[in-house]
């Protein structure tokens, strides 16, 4: 088994530039609610736009599928369809890229517009970690995963996800002690072993977690 010391270091020296524009990407969205993403060479599409309401959308149609579908999906219908498709339209939309959940997904992207001042308001928060627990408790379907990938999209630092591809890294690589399920007490044990690494390495939460990824899936995504 190759240390993640090591595993890190060549994803590093790797895809260093490509991890720095994402990390620019998701500032502009925290500084200017609007950014360009460009996922090539990764993925083979088109540079996009997304504001904070649309990342926040992306968010929800990623859980329990991929970070490609999602971004697929995001640029499909774009920042205005998330704000004012019909609910049976944006379900057509979700459902022609083959979503397992098209329906709960589009029935939770309608009823999350009630809270776009709400999300507008939490991009201007300093603090990662309270700004999650506001989301967990004010957004339907918000768990710590979805809230902290949301809160890292828009430029934050200090929040991880632990996804099936982070746990499984740490768990691999004797970091934390294989779980099951990931309940909140395991999930910030998780997130305190990735802190410990990124202070090893002088990164943040946010850069930590697409050199993992890449590690994991050979792609620098979201």
């Amino acid at each position: 088994m190759i240390p993640p010391k090591e595993e890190i270091e060549k994803a590093i020296s790797e895809v260093k530039k490509y991890v720095d524009q994402r990390i620019k990407e998701f500032k502009n969205l925290k500084s200017k609610n609007l950014t360009t993403f460009n996922f090539r060479p990764f993925l083979d599409i088109e540079p996009y736009q997304a504001d904070i309401f649309s990342e926040a959308c992306f968010c929800i149609l990623t859980a329990n599928s991929s970070a490609a579908m999602g971004i697929k999906i995001q640029k499909s219908i774009g920042i205005k369809g998330f704000k004012n498709l019909d609910l049976k339209d944006l379900y057509e939309k979700i459902r022609e890229h083959g979503h397992r959940f098209a329906m709960q997904r589009a029935e939770r992207i309608v009823k999350l517009r009630e809270k776009e001042n709400f999300l507008l308001d939490i991009a201007k928060e300093k603090d990662g970690k309270k700004a999650r627990e506001k989301l967990v408790k004010e957004i339907y379907g918000y768990g710590y995963k979805e809230a902290s990938h949301f809160l890292r999209n828009i430029g934050f630092d200090d929040v991880a996800i632990i996804d099936r591809h982070i746990s499984r890294f740490l768990f691999e690589k004797g970091l934390v002690k294989p779980r099951k399920t990931i309940t909140k007490k395991v999930y910030l044990e998780c997130e305190e072993a990735l802190e410990k690494i990124a202070k090893d390495f002088k990164l943040t939460q946010a850069e930590l977690d697409l050199y993992i990824f890449y590690i994991k899936t050979k792609k620098v995504l979201k």
